[in-house]
C-alpha cells in the first residue's frame, strides 16, 4: 500500500483506499435510540423541575410562615423611673436553642407613667444599625449614618425612612413584658 502523497510521474496523486461503508442503521436501533432520547429528556426536566420547585419553596417560605413573638420579662416595674429611657436585653423569639449570644437584642424601654411604658425597637430603619438614647438631648442618634429620632420614635433628621418600630409592652404581676417578634419588626406591631 503506497501512502506516498508525492505526484508520481503521471501527475496524478496515488489512490488512498476507501473507508469502511457502515451498514444503515435498521428500524430497531433507530427506535431505540429516539426512546433512548426522550427518556434522558423527561428524566432531566423532572430533575431540573424538582430543583426549580425547592429552591422556590425555599426561597417564598420565609414569607409564607409567621414568627411566633412572645413575651420576655425585661425587670420589674420599680427598676424602671418614671420619665427615663433605659436598654433593655431581651431573647429574641425566632431563636434557636443553640444560637447563644446571637440570640439577644436590646431595646429601648421608657417608663411613662406609673403601669405605662413604651418600647422601641434598637435598629435604626435605614440599615439596621444600633441607635443609642442621648438623655441630655431626649433624641434617639444613630452612628452609622447621622440618623436622629425625635423620643416617640418619629424620625428628626438624616436617611431613615420610617420612624422607629415599637414592641408591644404590658405589667403583669408587677413585672414588666415585652413582646419579643421575630426579626425584622414588621410595622405596626405598637
Amino acid at each position: 500500500m503506497n501512502t506516498d502523497t508525492k505526484p508520481s510521474e503521471a501527475g496524478e496523486f496515488p489512490t488512498l483506499p476507501q473507508a469502511p461503508t457502515l451498514p444503515a442503521p435498521d428500524a430497531q436501533m433507530l427506535r431505540r435510540r429516539k426512546f433512548l432520547n426522550w427518556l434522558c429528556i423527561g428524566v432531566g426536566s423532572v430533575s431540573l423541575a424538582s430543583i426549580f420547585w425547592a429552591v422556590v419553596g425555599f426561597m417564598l417560605a420565609p414569607l409564607k410562615s409567621e414568627g411566633k413573638s412572645l413575651w420576655r420579662n425585661v425587670g420589674k416595674v420599680e427598676d424602671f423611673k418614671i420619665g427615663s429611657t433605659t436598654i433593655v436585653k431581651l431573647e429574641d423569639s425566632s431563636t434557636v436553642p443553640w444560637a447563644g449570644y446571637a440570640g439577644q437584642t436590646a431595646a429601648w424601654l421608657r417608663r411613662d407613667g406609673e403601669s405605662s411604658f413604651t418600647c422601641f425597637s434598637i435598629n435604626c430603619t435605614h440599615l439596621g444599625c444600633p441607635v443609642r438614647w442621648i438623655d441630655t438631648a431626649q433624641l434617639f442618634m444613630c452612628p452609622c449614618h447621622g440618623g436622629v429620632y425625635y423620643q416617640d420614635g418619629s424620625v428628626a433628621a438624616g436617611p431613615p425612612p420610617q420612624p422607629l418600630p415599637q414592641y408591644k409592652v404590658r405589667v403583669r404581676t408587677d413585672s414588666v413584658e415585652v413582646l419579643a417578634s421575630p426579626l425584622p419588626i414588621k410595622r405596626g406591631v405598637s
